[in-house]
């Protein structure tokens, strides 16, 4: 491959938050600051309580069973040692959710901001042996409401459901604030070349 669509590629990932680079030192995955983590919290409550909302109007009775199988797949698998197994059901989890909302500009933006956080997800690594602690049901619980609760009702546990998300992230991810205020702000992210 040429240099000019690696160019490309790369600038495009910086562009979306995905990288970070500095002249003459590099490029790489973008280390996360708390503020940084609160803002994709904030954006990702907003459209995932409206997708909750949507859901619960819009979705089919074999969408409503679907989810409620796959919530129990996922609940199953957070305390398991496969972390990309997990962050791949949590992620059909959450799309399926999108899905049942009926609108596909929703589900494309709730896709985009889950992948970023499945980055920062991944790169955290275990905190703590989590598979001997029972299996979590957040996700269990949060499919009963949303499958048989009012429209308001679901987005009032999603809200819950993100805010719990939040405070396991920011646990997980203490050790990376502290490496990017280490390495201060000299990696930041550049402007999207126009083409």
């Amino acid at each position: 491959m040429s240099f000019l669509p690696v160019s490309i590629a790369l600038l495009r990932l910086e562009y979306e938050g995905f990288l970070e680079s500095r002249p003459r030192a590099g490029t790489r995955v973008r280390i996360p600051s708390r503020e940084d983590l609160n803002g994709h919290y904030v954006v990702r409550e907003a459209l995932e309580m409206q997708a909750a909302k949507l859901f619960a109007v819009n979705a089919s009775k074999k969408e409503r069973e679907e989810l409620r199988k796959l919530a129990a797949q996922v609940d199953e698998l957070s305390t398991g040692p496969d972390r990309v197994q997990y962050v791949r059901a949590h992620q059909k989890f959450h799309r399926r959710v999108a899905d049942g909302a009926r609108c596909s500009t929703l589900t494309a933006t709730i896709e985009h901001t889950h992948a970023l956080a499945s980055i920062w997800f991944c790169a955290m690594g275990q905190q703590k042996p989590q598979a001997l602690q029972p299996p979590s049901r957040r996700h269990q619980e949060l499919a009963v409401v949303l499958t048989e609760e009012s429209s308001e009702q679901a987005a009032e546990a999603m809200r819950e459901h993100i805010a719990v998300g939040l405070q396991h992230a920011v646990e997980a991810l203490k050790p990376y604030f502290s490496l990017r205020r280490k390495s201060g702000d000299a990696y930041v992210r550049s402007d999207m070349p126009t083409m």
